[in-house]
This record gives C-alpha cells, structure tokens and sequence, in this order.
C-alpha cells in the first residue's frame, strides 16, 4: 500500500492497516529507523501488554530485575533533584 507525505509530514495509514492493527485516534506508534535503512513501526497499546519489549535493546543482554530496580532508583533520585 502507498501513502504520500504531506507538507506538515503527516503522513495517513490505509484503513485497512488501522482495521487490522486497532488503531484509533489518539493510538501512539513508535517509529524505529533500522540499520538497513528500512522504518520499522510498532503501534504502542494501552496498558501493561503494551509495555512489553518497551526498553529491549538490539543486541543487547536482557537486564536482570536488580538491575532493572536500580535503574529506576537512579532515575527517581535524578528525576527528584531536578524538581527542587
């Protein structure tokens, strides 16, 4: 399917494609250039599925759930710092 870039670089899905993929206005999609130079893009849903693969890196290990909680200490501590 083809779809033209506007002059704002709007850019609008097929139906079909929303059909399928249950998007709605307000939907959120996340947009990833890949190496190859192709455009990879995933439709970010609501809830904790949509959380799934979030922070994975490519070729990266997983983090274990330490590490993981320690990066969110790190980033509330920051995140608290700033606002005062």
């Amino acid at each position: 399917m083809i779809s033209t870039v506007t002059d704002k670089g709007q850019v609008t899905l097929p139906k079909a494609i929303r059909d399928h993929l249950g998007i709605q206005p307000g939907t959120k999609l996340d947009f990833e250039l890949q190496p190859d130079g192709t455009l990879r893009v995933r439709v970010l849903t609501r809830g904790s599925a949509g959380l799934y693969g979030l922070l994975a890196r490519s070729g990266e290990p997983a983090r274990s759930l330490e590490a993981m909680e320690a990066g969110v200490d790190v980033a509330v501590r920051e995140r608290s710092r700033v606002k005062r």
